[in-house]
């Protein structure tokens, strides 16, 4: 999907008592999804909506009441427009970010794959084949020397090695495979930069 942010809206904040608070000056995000999309959207957005969304993304367990408190809006109010950004399809949906460590899950490593020839029905079942595979968290198709890089999540180096060996190099579209296994977290995806 496409997304052109085109931000006019001044978003600052304040803490009073633990919480942040916002302040702003009115402004558009326009967002275009791609032609696969069913239609092209433009939601006119204001900074009362940044400010839901980047406080959403922060905690998604926040009732209207809560975030009401954030954003300085009666918790109608944030119930309505929260229901609009969902239905934009803004909010994709709401999820648990779990502790890998604490689910045994130890390793993670970035694996980059060429593939062994190009072409567009090579790309969509390479993509196929990954979606059977839950240790692999993301995959991106990139520029640079390599065609894929994985982000991978296993239990230990016995089951990364696992996965190379027995289902990623036996893939008869795969060329090659470089891993580069995480040694220490340095940040996290956190949210969007709204502001």
């Amino acid at each position: 999907m496409e997304i052109l942010l085109l931000v006019t809206a001044g978003l600052s904040q304040t803490r009073h008592a633990g919480s942040l608070h916002y302040a702003w000056r009115a402004g558009t995000i326009c967002t275009n999804r791609s032609t696969e999309s069913r239609l092209m959207q433009e939601m006119r957005m204001d900074g009362f909506d940044i400010a839901i969304l980047d406080a959403l993304q922060r905690n998604a367990n926040l009732t209207n009441a809560e975030l009401a408190e954030i954003v300085n809006l009666s918790a109608s109010q944030c119930s309505r427009r929260r229901s609009a950004l969902e239905k934009a399809g803004i909010i994709k949906g709401y999820g648990a970010r779990l502790s890998a460590e604490k689910l045994g899950f130890t390793l993670q490593a970035m694996v980059r794959v060429n593939l062994a020839s190009h072409g567009k029905e090579h790309a969509e079942d390479f993509s196929r084949y990954l979606e059977g595979y839950r240790e692999v968290l993301a995959a991106y198709s990139v520029s640079g020397d390599a065609d894929y890089i994985l982000h991978v999540h296993t239990r230990d180096l016995e089951s990364f090695a696992s996965f190379i060996h027995m289902h990623l190099l036996p893939y008869p579209k795969v060329g090659q495979v470089r891993s580069d296994i995480i040694l220490t977290v340095l940040k996290e995806p956190s949210g969007l930069p709204l502001r």
